[in-house]
C-alpha cells in the first residue's frame, strides 16, 4: 500500500504531526501509520506504551476530536494506526486550519479558508454573529444615510422606516439570536476595521507607471463610505472639459458616473473581506480600475459577467441591504447599467478582468473629454499671465494662479486651507478668488459646506 490522498507514513512521531490529523479531518478522513518509513517499510517504535496514551488525549485536547489509535504488531515490530473520520465542522490546529488535497498537506488562508468554512457550516460570512458590538454602538449618520437613501430610491416606504434602529436591523435581517451579524457591523459600525483589516477603499491618482500623484483612504462604516467615495472621486481626481450648448455650460467627465458609482457600490457589496486587503481605485488619464477580492461562482469566468446572468451576491446580507437603499440591482442588472452608461458617453465597454482572487473594472477614458493637468497648467499660464486678461491692475498673478491650482487639484478645499497652503491671510485669498470668479475664471456650484468649486 502506497502514501495516497487518505494515507501517511511516518517513522516517528512528532506533536506536529498533530496538522496531519486536522488535515485528514478537514478532508474525507484518512489514516497515518506511525513507525513506517517512506517507502512503507515498518521500522517500528520503542515507545508505543506511552504514544498510545499520548497521542489520543492531545488530538482531543488540541483538534477536539476523537480518532481510533491503533498498536499492530508485524514481523515483531510494533507501529502505530491513527484512523481519522472526516469532520462535519471545520477542525483547526492552534487557530489554523489545515486540509489534505492529494497526498500534500495545505494550510488554508484567505478566500480558501472563507470557502472551506461555508462549505462546512453552510453559513456565510457576513451572517456570522458578532460579540461585543450592540446596535446602541452602531453609527447613527451611517443609519440615517441608509434611511435617507431607501426612502429617495423608493426601495423602502418612510411609515416602514419610522421603527427604532433595533426593529430596523431586525427588519433587514442583520440579526440572529440578539446579536448582530457581521454585515451589520460593516454597513453600520463606525471602526469594522476592528473585527476585519482592509475594510477600506484606497483611491490614488497616477501619473505614468509607478507615479503616484496623490492619494485617500475612505474608512468607517459601508454606507459612510459609499456616501463620499463618488464625490471624492469626481471632485478632486477627474476634470470635466466644459464646453456651451445655448449658453449653457456643460461639464463632460471622461468616465461616466453612474457606471463608476455602479462599479465602485457593486465592489463594496460583493468584497471578499475575509482577504484583508482593500478595495483600490486607480486613476490615470486615459484609464480608471476599479479592484475588489472575489470569489465567483463556480464555472463563472470574465466573460460570463458581461453575458446576461442571475444575481449571486457573495455576501448576501450586505447585498440585501445595500439593494434596499438602491446602490445596487438584484438581478445581474449591474454590468449591464455600466455598459449602457459607457456607450451613452460614447466610450468603449468596460472590461473585466480575473486574475486568482481579484477582480477589476476597467473605464476607458473618452478622449475627447480629458483635460491632463499639463493642458491645464498651459492654460492658467497663459491666462494668467497676460496684461489683457481683463484681471485687476493690483491682483497678484501668482498667488491667483497657485489658487487655481489648488482649487483644481481639490474642489472641496477652504479658502481657510487656501490661505494656510499660499501663506497669506484668509481675506487676501477672498479677494483673489472674487476677483476671479468676476472674471469667469472660476465658479462656485452648491452651497460654503457641500458645494465646490470649478475651474474653467
Amino acid at each position: 500500500m502506497a502514501e495516497d490522498q487518505n494515507t501517511e507514513w511516518k517513522e516517528s512521531w512528532r506533536d506536529e504531526y498533530l496538522k496531519w490529523v486536522c488535515g485528514f479531518a478537514n478532508a474525507r478522513g484518512g489514516r497515518i501509520y506511525i513507525g513506517k518509513s517512506d517507502d512503507g517499510t515498518i521500522v517500528g517504535i520503542s515507545d508505543s506504551k506511552s504514544l498510545m496514551e499520548d497521542i489520543p488525549n492531545k488530538i482531543q485536547t488540541t483538534l477536539g476530536i476523537i480518532a481510533d489509535v491503533n498498536l499492530l504488531t508485524e514481523n515483531g515490530k510494533e507501529y502505530i494506526e491513527i484512523i481519522v473520520s472526516p469532520s462535519s465542522y471545520p477542525v483547526n490546529y492552534h487557530g489554523e486550519y489545515y486540509r489534505r488535497s492529494g497526498s500534500t498537506l495545505q494550510q488554508l488562508r484567505g478566500s480558501s479558508l472563507t470557502e472551506f468554512i461555508r462549505e462546512k457550516t453552510g453559513l456565510l460570512w457576513d451572517a456570522v454573529p458578532v460579540d461585543n458590538i450592540g446596535v446602541n454602538d452602531l453609527d447613527r449618520n451611517s443609519i440615517d444615510i441608509f434611511r435617507r437613501e431607501a426612502i429617495r430610491n423608493r426601495r423602502m416606504d418612510k411609515e416602514d422606516l419610522n421603527i427604532s434602529n433595533e426593529e430596523l436591523m431586525d427588519h433587514l435581517d442583520l440579526l440572529v439570536d440578539g446579536k448582530l451579524k457581521r454585515a451589520a457591523v460593516m454597513l453600520f459600525y463606525k471602526k469594522p476595521g476592528r473585527i476585519i483589516t482592509g475594510c477600506y477603499v484606497k483611491i490614488g491618482k497616477f501619473g505614468k507607471g509607478a507615479d503616484l500623484q496623490y492619494q485617500d483612504l475612505l474608512e468607517g462604516s459601508l454606507f459612510n463610505i459609499a456616501d463620499r467615495v463618488i464625490d471624492l472621486i469626481f471632485t478632486k481626481y477627474l476634470k470635466a472639459a466644459i464646453t456651451y450648448e445655448h449658453d449653457i455650460r456643460v461639464e463632460t467627465f471622461p468616465f461616466p458616473r453612474d457606471g463608476v458609482r455602479e462599479a465602485v457600490y457593486n465592489a463594496l457589496g460583493h468584497n471578499n473581506y475575509a482577504g484583508s486587503v482593500p478595495i483600490q481605485i486607480r486613476i490615470e488619464d486615459n484609464a480608471m480600475y476599479i479592484s475588489n477580492r472575489c470569489i465567483l461562482p463556480p464555472n463563472w469566468t470574465a466573460e460570463t459577467l458581461m453575458e446576461p446572468h442571475k444575481s449571486v451576491p457573495f455576501n448576501p446580507s450586505i447585498a440585501n441591504v445595500f439593494y434596499r437603499a438602491g446602490y445596487i440591482e438584484a438581478w445581474g442588472r449591474g454590468i449591464q447599467k455600466i455598459c449602457d452608461s459607457c456607450r451613452e458617453l460614447g466610450t468603449s465597454a468596460p472590461e473585466y478582468i480575473v486574475f486568482g482572487n481579484d477582480i477589476t473594472v476597467k473605464f476607458t477614458a473618452l478622449q475627447a473629454s480629458k483635460v491632463s493637468d499639463d493642458t491645464l497648467n498651459d492654460t492658467l499660464n497663459e491666462t494668467l499671465n497676460r496684461q489683457d486678461d481683463g484681471l485687476d491692475v493690483g491682483l497678484d498673478v501668482g498667488l491667483a494662479e497657485k489658487t487655481l491650482k489648488i482649487i483644481s487639484e481639490n474642489p472641496k478645499v477652504t479658502m481657510a486651507e487656501i490661505a494656510n497652503e499660499c501663506n497669506v491671510t484668509k481675506r487676501t485669498v477672498e479677494r483673489t478668488i472674487k476677483a476671479l470668479r468676476e472674471q469667469g475664471k472660476v465658479v462656485r456650484e452648491g452651497g460654503k459646506r457641500y458645494g465646490h468649486w470649478n475651474v474653467i
